[in-house]
């Protein structure tokens, strides 16, 4: 029984657990229960396809500031095993990563099923065991052998060992419950915001290259490129801050007004600027032509929402036309009124508590011999590779401690 080690999930942190017990301790049988009929199905999506793998930050502490939750927590497990780490056992596995302007990683061969042929074959390689449609109804301990019976759809099974990389699965969070651990409320992480504004309706596509927004009633914050969609904003700038402020914007029902500085200045030193271009240019027609390296579309938007027509001069601005702009400009309200998914990846904020694990070994507290790898717990990183790089560490981490059971 000791020498048996079922790991429940059979997502990215259940297949990195999984393939690094068995290699770690060749006696050991692995077993990967997985309630679906098919395994990494979310790493296959991942990155629009191409699996974004981690992100090229090789800093420990400033990489925990991509955690709403789980910042102060994965600092000492990054210091054990992190980016470089990920992208060393890729590598020594056949898989090269790149890295793009934006700091994200994704394989060479812009393919998710690279990373997923890679897990593949190095499991067969470790003789893990996979068993797909083997839906944990229940997990038992029997406090006085120390052994664990895993109820499924198609059987019991019985480990001293096990691994839960369930992702966020309710039924998962319900049966942890029952052990005794606390559940974090779930609520959605990484969307976009829904916005109806004439501002943006026509520009679907338009990117402003670094703005910052801020949720007004709130110290909510964050700045990067912004991107117009056909149903709001979204990019980066907005999805930090979905993920910063999940519980917040919860609470208000998704509905909420944010604040855009698409220039990054304060209101009167745009004003300031504003009048010096009214004298440099005052022959030329504002429409026509954008500053402050602003897309040309977003340009003739803010400007006509000043009350300024498509052929009115600089130099015919007047002072309610000028504080107009720059207000456009710096404090531009939007408001949201809902959220969409990112693309096809869904990210939660939520699971078990982390009060509840110790992050040396990420053992369960709670229940002696149970480990959590991945999104289970309630840890969440904004977009970017940050998600999997938890998936990697805290998987790693397992199979370094579970060990010290299965001699």
């Amino acid at each position: 029984m000791s020498n048996h080690v079922i790991i429940i999930g059979g997502g990215a942190a259940g297949f990195f657990a999984a393939i690094n017990i068995a290699e770690q301790h060749p006696n050991t049988k692995v077993t990967i229960l997985e309630r679906g009929n098919a395994v990494l199905t979310k790493v296959k999506v991942s990155g629009g396809g191409r699996c974004n793998v981690t992100h090229a930050e090789f800093i420990p502490k400033e990489l925990t500031a991509n955690y709403p939750r789980g910042e102060k927590e994965l600092l000492g497990p990054f210091h054990k095993f992190m980016t470089g780490d990920t992208i060393a056992w890729f590598e020594n596995r056949g898989v090269d990563l790149k890295i793009e302007d934006d700091g994200r990683m994704f394989p060479v061969s812009n393919s998710s099923q690279t990373i997923i042929d890679c897990f593949i074959n190095e499991a067969n390689k470790f003789n893990v065991e996979v068993l797909l449609n083997h839906s944990v109804k229940e997990i038992i301990l029997d406090d006085a052998s120390g052994v664990y019976t895993i109820a499924t759809t198609k059987g019991d099974f019985k480990a001293q060992n096990i691994v839960v990389a369930t992702g966020s699965n309710p039924k998962i969070w319900q049966i942890l419950e029952r052990l005794g651990h606390t559940i974090a409320k779930p609520v959605p992480s990484l969307f976009t915001f829904n916005i109806n504004d004439n501002r943006l309706n026509d520009i679907p596509g338009v990117v402003a290259q670094d703005v910052g927004v801020s949720v007004l009633g709130t110290n909510l914050y964050s700045e990067g490129p912004l991107l117009v969609t056909h149903w709001g904003l979204s990019a980066p700038a907005i999805l930090k801050l979905s993920a910063f402020g999940a519980l917040e914007l919860a609470k208000r029902d998704y509905k909420f007004n944010i604040e855009v500085n698409f220039i990054k200045e304060e209101t009167e030193n745009c004003m300031a600027l504003i009048k010096s271009l009214k004298q440099e240019l005052a022959k030329k027609t504002v429409y026509k032509l954008p500053q402050f390296n602003l897309p040309k579309r977003l340009w003739h938007q803010l400007v006509l929402a000043s009350a300024i027509t498509t052929i009115t001069r600089w130099a015919d601005l007047n002072k309610q036309q000028i504080e107009a702009l720059a207000k456009q400009l710096t404090q531009a309200v939007f408001s949201v009124h809902g959220k969409s998914t990112f693309k096809e990846e869904f990210v939660t904020a939520g699971g078990v508590s982390l009060k509840e694990i110790n992050f040396k070994t990420f053992e369960s507290k709670l229940c002696p011999n149970l480990y959590f790898a991945g999104e289970v717990v309630n840890v969440d990183a904004v977009t970017g590779g940050f998600n999997f790089q938890n998936a990697w560490t805290s998987a790693f981490m397992v199979s370094q401690n579970i060990l010290s059971s299965t001699t």
